[in-house]
């Protein structure tokens, strides 16, 4: 359920409902310029919605890469995105961490709560994705895996402690519209605009999220 997003600039990514998934990769590429790479995808069996992956109890059906070497497919360029979706139409959108953002993971109430106090504190967020698996990611920017362990720490918490994962190089996030079967799509909960083009730093966005994921447990 996307609506359009206000400017013309070249950061706006338009509206995606009607939008194909080929279109919807090729914007992320363009306009954004975003690495993505086409993952698994949705099967009707007998009325029944599975996984391509062919795993009847797949843990994201649709919504995972498709191969091994996933992250040497992931492409920032719209013509090859455009050549892989057109191959696969109904293959869901991936996004690998480590490149041009990281992604802080914490449970979906954790980041609700988080969400919330960073705008009372008037902080300047990134895209943030919202999941049928009832998981929020907060794009920031590249390095964030490996200072959020100091970071928390230094909050007065122990990683292991906090529902809060921190993305980095070698992982990935599914991008709107991406469906996890019969359970719904991705979606924004913190939309991609001209104005946080530029991501903020994880160390901007710790505090509020640490304290979120503490409350959360």
């Amino acid at each position: 359920m996307e609506e359009t997003i206000a400017g013309t600039e070249a950061a706006q990514i338009p509206k995606q409902r009607g939008e194909s998934l080929l279109e919807t990769a090729v914007r992320y590429a363009e306009e954004r310029h975003w690495d993505v790479f086409p993952g698994t995808w949705l099967e009707a069996v007998e009325g029944v919605q599975h996984c391509s992956c062919g795993d009847t109890a797949c843990a994201a059906p649709g919504a995972h890469p498709g191969r091994a070497d996933w992250a040497t497919q992931a492409t920032g360029s719209a013509t090859v995105a455009r050549r892989m979706w057109q191959k696969q139409p109904t293959a869901s959108i991936l996004l690998p961490t480590g490149r041009t953002f990281d992604a802080i993971s914490v449970p979906e109430t954790a980041g609700f709560l988080a969400l919330a106090r960073m705008e009372r504190m008037e902080l300047t967020l990134g895209p943030v994705t919202l999941t049928p698996d009832r998981r929020m990611h907060f794009f920031v920017l590249p390095g964030a895996s490996v200072k959020v362990p100091d970071l928390v720490r230094k909050l007065g918490w122990t990683p292991s402690s906090l529902d809060l994962v921190a993305l980095g190089e070698g992982a990935y996030v599914a991008a709107p519209p991406t469906r996890f079967g019969s359970r719904g799509a991705v979606q924004w909960a913190c939309r991609p605009t001209p104005a946080n083009r530029w991501l903020p730093d994880a160390e901007e966005l710790i505090s509020p999220l640490a304290y979120a994921c503490g409350r959360d447990r």
